[in-house]
């Protein structure tokens, strides 16, 4: 893979939601951009389930699926993310024995829900505007 410029970066973010969230540049924006908007939670658990699924062992595992359930997941956590009912029960019947998968629905829930609600938005937001400016 060719190594792009930070502009050609920025650029490439207007291409799909995709290309902003593999880049660390572009998770910093968006999640600029959301703190402004109030729902930085989404972004916030969106990066948790990243790191997530990367955990190797159980005991660790557990931990960070018990730090996400109550950071974001559980009814009035601090930032809780906007999931149906169900996805909710489903979680917390599993979050004493998690697996890799367990917040995959939720993850993909919140994706879509940046996907059509907030990546809009933040492609026409000045904090975008200017990154594209400045390069």
């Amino acid at each position: 893979m060719a190594i792009r410029s930070p502009a050609e970066e920025a650029v490439g973010w207007g291409e799909s939601i995709n290309k902003l969230l593999e880049s660390k540049a572009g998770q910093m924006a968006l999640t600029d951009f959301l703190k402004k908007e109030y729902s930085e939670e989404n972004i916030l658990f969106w990066l948790a389930c990243e790191e997530y699924k990367k955990i190797p062992s159980s005991p660790e595992r557990i931990s960070a699926a018990s730090k996400i359930y109550s950071e974001f997941v559980q009814v009035d956590a601090p930032k809780q993310i906007n999931i149906d009912s169900e996805t909710r029960k489903i979680i917390a019947a599993n979050i004493s024995t998690p697996d890799l998968n367990s917040f995959d629905k939720a993850q993909t829930l919140i994706y879509n829900l940046m996907a059509r609600d907030s990546y809009p938005r933040f492609l026409k937001s000045e904090i975008y505007q200017a990154i594209l400016k400045q390069s």
